[in-house]
């Protein structure tokens, strides 16, 4: 009698999971459980977090779809998850905008904690961390049989990142950095312009560049809040499209400018401006052509925060300070072809003389001299000469 009653339950119980679970991609005999940790997925993209919720505990715990919300907000329909039927087991998914995050009640906090920056030095970095929670409501009564849900979550961003555009003869390229959870997905950009308008982006010759070209940087941040402005901390150039080549000159860092380097805007919107003149490296002295790659070091900081980042100039700066960073080797960098400026060797009437050339005008000037010098000194021997030891013979057509 007593192994009929519990077959009895037993097949009782499983009936009602299979009701409760009626119409979803549910397993009775996996999901007749409460929700757990590993039933709550975060993505953390550039413009929205996904939260990803097994919904088949959700069911058996006795609750709806309509009965979760973010942070609370069960009177705001635009606050809830919608049903994702597709996938096995069944989602239930949210979707927080980074433009309009405060609208459900979510948090974002900048801090500064102490790690590694985009140079690959210690100190402190700055991290936005958005967060908050999907819970169900509190019943009107005193008690409930039903367990009350809640699922936390966060996203933290670096704010900090090696941007590149080491093609000159390129109009543009983008630097999109892989999506992973936890970190701040960016797409930022860099675009060289001919004019001071930022209007005509920059088009290199097959000659390349005449040196001494102004050649215009702009900066921008696409896809992004606009709650983030763009502060370009340090840009720099090299020779090879390595970000970490040992050869290196800076176009400015902080304080320090180059004095062909004029930047325009930055820390003030989602746009950095600069100018720079176009050079040769002169590890290229033997080739016709000179290959120069752009890099810039970007922080994306909120207009307040901005401020305070933007180094105060004219006044002692730290010894560490004036020593110019390198990046770090784990900063995400996509790289394109070269800029190419002409070098000595370009163009038809430029010459440059290897050390025999040299040389052998060298010596062309020293005989050059010597005889000179025994011109100057015979014809005052000439001059000192005795009048009666010089005869002369007249022209006879001359009469």
């Amino acid at each position: 009698m007593e192994l009929i009653c519990i077959l009895f339950l037993l097949i009782n119980g499983m009936s009602l999971a299979v009701t409760q679970f009626n119409g979803y991609n549910c397993d009775p005999a996996v999901h007749s459980r409460f929700p757990g940790d590993r039933d709550i997925s975060v993505y953390c993209g550039v413009q929205t977090i996904t939260l990803k919720i097994n919904f088949c505990p959700v069911l058996y715990s006795g609750y709806a779809d309509s009965d979760l919300a973010l942070n609370g907000r069960h009177a705001d329909v635009h606050c809830r998850g919608f049903i994702n039927n597709s996938t096995f087991p069944t989602l239930l998914l949210f979707s927080v905008s980074l433009s309009t995050l405060e609208a459900c009640g979510n948090t974002l906090v900048v801090s500064a904690i102490q790690g590694n920056n985009a140079y690959g030095n210690v100190s402190l970095v700055q991290i936005g961390s958005i967060s908050g929670y999907i819970d169900t409501p509190d019943p009107p009564t005193i008690i409930s049989y039903l367990p009350g849900l809640l699922y936390k979550f966060s996203c933290s961003y670096p704010l900090e990142y090696l941007v590149n555009n080491s093609q000159l003869a390129s109009s543009s390229v983008a630097i999109s950095v892989k999506d992973n959870n936890g970190t701040f997905v960016s797409t930022l950009s860099l675009i060289l312009y001919n004019d001071s308008s930022f209007n005509q982006q920059l088009s290199v010759p097959m000659a390349g560049l005449p040196l001494k070209t102004r050649v215009f940087a702009a900066v921008r941040a696409t896809n992004l809040d606009r709650r983030w402005n763009v502060l370009m901390d340090y840009c720099y150039s090299t020779p090879s499209g390595n970000p970490n080549d040992a050869t290196r000159y800076d176009l400015f860092f902080r304080c320090q400018k180059d004095p062909q380097t004029t930047v325009f805007e930055n820390g003030k919107s989602q746009l950095g401006r600069f100018a720079f003149e176009v050079f040769r490296f002169v590890k290229h002295k033997n080739q016709k052509m000179s290959t120069v790659f752009l890099h810039c070091v970007t922080k994306l900081c909120r207009e307040d925060d901005c401020v305070m980042l933007m180094p105060i100039c004219g006044k002692r700066r730290k010894r560490e300070e004036s020593v110019s960073p390198g990046p770090s080797p784990g900063d995400a960098v996509i790289t394109a072809g070269p800029i190419i400026t002409r070098g000595a060797l370009a163009g038809g009437s430029s010459f440059q003389l290897d050390t025999v050339g040299s040389a052998l005008v060298s010596g062309l000037v020293l005989l050059g001299f010597i005889s000179l010098g025994f011109f100057l000194l015979s014809v005052r021997l000439l001059r000192r000469a005795s009048p009666a030891t010089l005869t002369a013979t007249c022209n006879p057509s001359f009469k």
